[in-house]
């Protein structure tokens, strides 16, 4: 569970940072960046929380 906050912490200050760089630059890579970081960060979670789900399910059975 740590790890999954230091990632999600990783990610906050990852897409944070490259939008406050976009508002001040204007360079629209750091928008693309703050996407890709945020859609990476969404499929992470549910991964992380499939799991979760299948060890409900499959815990009782062994």
């Amino acid at each position: 569970m740590l790890i999954m906050r230091l990632l999600l912490l990783l990610a906050v200050l990852a897409i944070g940072g490259s939008v406050i760089l976009w508002q001040l630059t204007g360079n629209p890579r750091y928008k693309a960046w703050a996407w890709k970081s945020f859609r990476a960060a969404v499929v992470v979670i549910f991964v992380f929380f499939a799991l979760f789900a299948i060890e409900r399910v499959l815990a009782p059975m062994v």
